[in-house]
């Protein structure tokens, strides 16, 4: 069931925060606040993370892509990803995804329109969202799509991760993108992992940083696109292009699916 606990930091409100937004609570900023006195880039981190999600979503449009999933989609934030898809293609369809009820509120009232949903689901569970009535009713899964799973796998455990990676690239036609970002231990100080480990703690969803052969290993079954796996500000990033901060502590790509 989706987190109602308004009481209890969350990963997607700490995120809005930094993001410099207002759909968060006190308990998310001084969290958030926390972390910035151990992790100061921890702002400019949370806006590449972003940047890096409009980036790729365009991208992927550009590339004749017209139906989105966006899992852990996280509370609307100016531009929207469905904004941006649809100054490629006007008529394309995108499904939000979260696990925050808060989040799943804020999304139906502030976000959602024809061809744009939002709906509870969790990256733990692949096949759920996949056949979930108002996602199979709104997008074509005979068809490729474009998934985001930016900022996400890091939230979710080792115990996880295997059976999420392996449930959603066999729910995903040949041909679909998936977009993911995740922290990275080699390219992050010691320091900073542990203070986001700490703060992360104290939500409903713990982080766990990995390597980048770990990360790597989340895109087998794809072929990894230029310029591969980056950092989030080094995907590749255009001149006037909104949230374009530089953050090395999360590696970002975008894959293809091949076939089986």
């Amino acid at each position: 069931m989706a987190s109602t606990d308004a009481t209890i930091p969350s990963s997607a409100r700490i995120y809005d925060y930094l993001l410099g937004g207002h759909r968060n609570y006190a308990v998310d900023r001084e969290a958030a606040e926390l972390f910035l006195k151990a992790f100061p880039n921890a702002r400019q981190s949370a806006r590449a993370t972003r940047g890096f999600a409009l980036r790729a979503a365009r991208w992927m449009a550009e590339q004749g892509i017209t139906q989105f999933l966006d899992i852990g989609s996280g509370l609307p934030t100016e531009p929207n990803v469905h904004e941006v898809v649809r100054q490629v293609h006007p008529g394309a369809r995108i499904v939000y995804v979260d696990n925050d009820a808060i989040v799943i509120a804020e999304g139906q009232a502030l976000r959602d329109e024809p061809g744009v949903i939002t709906v509870e689901g969790d990256l733990r569970r692949p096949a759920d969202i996949l056949t979930n009535p108002n996602v199979t009713g709104l997008l074509d899964l005979s068809q490729p799509l474009g998934v985001l799973t930016v900022a996400i796998w890091h939230f979710m455990p080792d115990t996880a991760l295997e059976q999420a990676q392996t449930e959603l690239r066999k729910g995903l036609p040949p041909g679909s993108y998936l977009a993911l970002s995740h922290g990275c231990l080699d390219t992050t100080p010691a320091a900073t992992i542990r203070a986001a480990e700490a703060l992360y703690k104290q939500t409903t969803n713990p982080l766990t940083a990995r390597t980048r052969a770990q990360i790597a290993a989340l895109m087998d079954g794809y072929t990894l696109v230029e310029p591969g796996l980056v950092g989030l500000h080094e995907w590749r990033p255009r001149h006037g292009d909104p949230y374009p901060e530089q953050s090395g502590e999360a590696l970002a790509c975008v894959g293809i699916l091949r076939s089986t």
